[in-house]
This record gives C-alpha cells, structure tokens and sequence, in this order.
C-alpha cells in the first residue's frame, strides 16, 4: 500500500501514533506536504465524513479519527506554513449567545478542518457582534453559527442583520445548524446556507467559499 492511502486508512481507523509516524516518514522520504495533507488526511477525513453521514460509523469513531488527524497535521503544519500553502479557506464557528452548547458546532470544527478548512472557533454564548469582530479580524468568508435551544435562534437573525448593516453581507456568507432550526429558518433570517450535521456542512461551506 502507497503511504499516503495508508496515513488515509490509519487516520480512519483512529490510529494516531501511526497516522504520526507515517506523516514524518512520508515528510523524510521528500513528499510534498500538500500532497499528504490532500492524499494522506483529508482523503481519510473525508472517507471518514462518508462513513458517519451513512450511520455506518458514529461519534466516538469520527473523534478518534479527528485525534489522528491533527497527530498528522501537527507535523505537516511547520513544512505547510514554510511552503506558504494555503487553506480552502477561513471560517469562524461559534455556540450563539446564551447557549452553551457545543457538541455539534465541535463536530463541524472537526468535519472543516478535516476538509482543509482554517477555523476560527469562538467557543459557545458567543455575542453577535463577536462573530462579526472576528470574521472582520481574520478575513474570513464564512461565519457559521449553531444552537440546540429555540429560545437563542433570534441570536442567529441579529448577526445576518448586523452584517447586512455594515456592508459585510457580500463578502461574508453565513451558515447555520443545529437541532431546532432548518432550512426554511435560514430562508426565513436571509442566512446563506443551513446544515444538518458536520459532513453536510462541508459541503455547504465549499459551495458558500466558490461564491465570494
């Protein structure tokens, strides 16, 4: 087996020591970086996104793959950040304002950044005027918010509005997830995108990337 199916195949099987080990002896045999952070990672992450939208696997396997994930990242990043490779792209990802929350929104951080994604993760209870701060500081296009109670969703309209009221609403596309909310909500708050889980969410956030 070629060495880069085989960081792809341990990293799906949540083998991070070997999914380490491989990434430097790939790196000492002159490998491009980017060619194992594609090939290598985000080829098993993205097998791995397969596997948990098709409930073949659940979240206890995506988190042991996403711990071999970044067992390999942190030895590319050094070799990445030299050869001034870039990511698929920044988004900033947060709980909204009065819920804590974060399961899913830590999934979807897991999915993005398994996919090649830079994120930009604030946490949970975060105030709208922080994801604005925050996509404004960063230069990201994509601000993704996530809530589990019905009676923080309104948090959701009030960042759509206030990018819309700073000219932002353009250059920064918005995507939300979450148990109570939907597509018709999105519609509804004039968000960009709505997301049913974190595999889907990658989907829509690579749609929302090749529109700004």
């Amino acid at each position: 087996m070629d060495i880069l199916n085989d960081i792809a195949a341990r990293l799906e099987a949540g083998e991070d020591e070997e999914v380490g080990a491989l990434t430097e002896k790939a790196l000492a045999e002159k490998l491009p970086p980017k060619e194992i952070l594609d090939r290598g990672l985000i080829a098993g992450m993205n097998a791995v996104g397969e596997k948990f939208r098709a409930h073949e696997i659940f979240l206890p396997d995506v988190l042991m793959a996403a711990k071999a994930m970044y067992a390999g990242l942190d030895r590319l990043k050094p070799h990445l950040e030299r050869e001034g490779v870039p990511s698929a792209g920044k988004v900033v990802l947060g709980t909204v304002q009065g819920d804590l929350h974060d399961i899913g929104k830590n999934l979807v951080a897991i999915m993005l950044r398994g996919a090649g994604y830079e994120v930009i993760d604030l946490g949970h209870d975060v105030p709208p005027a922080r994801f604005i701060q925050a996509a404004k500081d960063t230069g990201a296009k994509v601000i993704g918010m996530s809530t589990l109670l019905t009676t923080t969703m309104p948090v959701m309209r009030k960042v759509v509005e206030m990018l819309r009221a700073e000219g932002l609403a353009g250059d920064v596309r918005t995507i939300i997830g979450g148990a109570p909310v939907s597509a018709d909500y999105a519609r509804e708050i004039g968000a960009d995108a709505y997301s049913y889980d974190g595999a889907h969410a990658v989907e829509r956030v690579k749609s929302l990337m090749a529109e700004v």
